[in-house]
């Protein structure tokens, strides 16, 4: 029990991920609110971003940004070693995720609205209801 608490808080961010996407899941799968469904696929989303920025993290690294030496070939350019810098690609990956997120979330939306106005509910019991009884 003593080295569980330490492992825990070294790995918290990876905990806030984890219990962020089980409410994510739990508002999409268990709520009847589409607009409450919606904000549940973006808190899961939101869970995928962080899980990806928290795995693409390493410690004492820095931005692979070469300033000196670089495409020269001479002896007196400084030696360039790949693991003194952090992998960019997981963090370039998360924002073209948001940036499909951002999408998502305003076709969503506006799809709600549309179905607000034909059926006058976003329940998904009063959409179906109003669903089986349109004659056909």
């Amino acid at each position: 029990m003593d080295e569980l608490l330490p492992f825990i808080v070294a790995k918290y961010n990876y905990w806030a991920a984890l219990i962020l996407l089980l409410i994510g899941l739990y508002g999409m799968i268990a709520k009847n609110n589409l607009m409450k469904k919606v904000i549940g696929m973006t808190i899961f989303q939101t869970a995928i971003i962080l899980f990806y920025i928290s795995v693409g993290e390493k410690k004492g690294a820095s931005i692979p940004i070469i300033l000196e030496g670089h495409g020269v070939a001479s002896s007196t350019a400084p030696v360039i070693e790949a693991v003194a810098y952090a992998n960019p690609l997981p963090h370039v990956l998360m924002l073209t995720a948001i940036v499909v997120g951002v999408g998502t979330l305003g076709v969503a939306l506006a799809l709600l609205q549309k179905i607000h106005r034909v059926h006058g509910s976003i329940e998904e019991d009063d959409i179906l209801e109003d669903l089986r009884n349109r004659p056909e």
